[in-house]
């Protein structure tokens, strides 16, 4: 019975997870001319506001879910020493800055520590905390386990693996 909960709970947040990126990539198309679009003011949040449903909150490590968004979308800590640091957009609307990633993690691993929500509510994904069937809490997501690629930007997604949250 553990062991169907845990499964159960890993594929949800997957699944939460899965359809973040899809939402992200398919709103925002895969052409370099999509850029030019999400650049000028519309994102998946901006579309579902002018339909009356306003996102309550966004996440994503690939790119603004805001036209208008330009902050950060995640941090990550470097295992060599624990240092952190934000990894922004490229431009407002725009994707995620992963060669911020890729320099800040040089010969190093890095996991994600927080993935900011794109509203103003600061609905902050963090590390879940200890639960009773665990014993300690979910491990972070490492930070280059699942590059992708963008509107032809290179980004990287997460990978929920079990134990992951």
């Amino acid at each position: 019975m553990h062991s169907e909960r845990f499964r159960q709970r890993a594929v949800g947040r997957a699944l939460v997870l899965a359809t973040v990126v899809l939402v992200s990539l398919f709103s925002g198309g895969t052409s370099a001319g999509r850029q030019d679009a999400l650049a000028a003011g519309t994102g998946p949040c901006d579309i579902y506001a002018s339909g009356g449903t306003p996102c309550v909150a966004a996440h994503s490590t690939t790119r603004a879910l805001f036209g208008a968004y330009s902050g950060r979308l995640y941090q990550v800590r470097r295992a060599r020493d624990n240092a952190t640091t934000d990894i922004g957009t490229l431009s407002a609307g725009g994707f995620a800055n992963a060669a911020a990633q890729d320099s800040f993690c040089a010969g190093t691993s890095c996991v994600i520590t927080v993935i900011y929500d794109q509203t103003s509510r600061g609905n902050h994904l963090t590390q879940a905390p200890a639960g009773g069937a665990a014993g300690g809490p979910d491990n972070l997501a490492n930070a280059s386990a699942l590059p992708i690629s963008a509107g032809g930007n290179k980004v990287y997604g997460v990978f929920v693996a079990p134990g992951t949250g």
